[in-house]
């Protein structure tokens, strides 16, 4: 058995925490010695300190952790820099962010207007990259830290009805891989969490066995550990849920010649494909034996 993360003393920003994977992720960091800033918006008709933030609080501070709740809308602006500033005033110091916000689409792309569709990008995206830009100089001036993001199988294969959801995931894949490459040399480390779990967002949709298996709380380990100071991962993006785990990334194929209808697309459908480095590594080998 792997011995237990300890991240005590340790602070960390979570997105989304008030219920699910946010929910279960904020309550295994907690119990690993992390302080936890649990951030869910509040709800119309919701009193003061009542709302699912508050309600992760008391239960971490219940078991004797340390936490404090965050009710700002990660769809208003500047809220990633009131996150940071709160976890510094409160600790005096920020370790950690865990981007887990996100919006689920309910309509196919012809039924849904434009600002429904840029309301889901702009949460499940903006809200990743205005928190992380938040926390970079932070991080930067300290000499590292690990960031975490929510992904969706969504955002690399697609689906019926998830055209904003899916670009929101897709662009918060590459956010990460970018962010790898940028921030390794300041000991920033950049991942990616795509979870399989049941929440509000997936319940509808799983068979009642799968939503028994896929619990959340299976994925408070796996955060835990991504966002440790032991993880070596740095621009990766792991499948998980029910105890499983997969490495997604993307690949590209050789490059073939020729017509693309007579002879390339037929034989790129057979060809295997290989990940690179970054986005540089990709051309240079699509352009391999083309003079310069």
């Amino acid at each position: 058995m792997a011995a237990p993360i300890d991240l005590s003393g340790e602070v960390v920003v979570i997105t989304g925490a008030g219920k699910g994977v946010g929910r279960a992720c904020a309550l295994h960091l907690a119990a690993c010695g992390a302080r936890v800033l649990v951030n869910n918006r509040s709800h119309p008709g919701e009193a003061p300190g009542q709302g699912s933030a508050a309600q992760v609080v008391a239960e971490i501070t219940a078991t004797g952790g340390i936490a404090v709740a965050s009710t700002e809308d990660v769809s208003c602006r500047g809220f990633g820099a009131r996150l940071v500033e709160q976890a510094r005033d409160t600790w005096g110091r920020l370790d950690m962010v865990y981007a887990n916000a996100a919006r689920g689409q309910h309509a196919a792309f012809h039924k849904a207007t434009l600002d429904e569709l840029r309301e889901i990008v702009e949460v499940g995206f903006g809200s990743t990259l205005e928190l992380f830009h938040a926390a970079w100089p932070v991080l930067r001036e300290r000499g590292g830290g690990r960031l975490l993001a929510t992904s969706s199988s969504a955002g690399r294969f697609g689906g019926h009805g998830m055209s904003a959801y899916a670009a929101a995931m897709g662009a918060g894949e590459a956010l990460v891989r970018s962010l790898a490459a940028e921030g390794a040399r300041h000991g920033i480390r950049c991942n990616a969490v795509s979870p399989y779990a049941t929440s509000q967002m997936t319940t509808s949709h799983l068979p009642p066995g799968w939503s028994r298996a896929l619990e959340a709380g299976a994925l408070g380990p796996v955060a835990a550990w991504l966002l440790s100071r032991d993880c070596p991962l740095n621009g990766e993006v792991v499948v998980s849920g029910a105890g499983r785990h997969a490495r997604a990334w993307p690949v590209e194929t050789a490059p073939v010649e020729g017509d693309l209808a007579a002879r390339a697309w037929p034989a790129l459908l057979e060809a295997p494909g290989r990940p690179w480095r970054d986005s540089g590594a990709s051309c240079v080998a699509f352009m391999e034996g083309i003079p310069q």
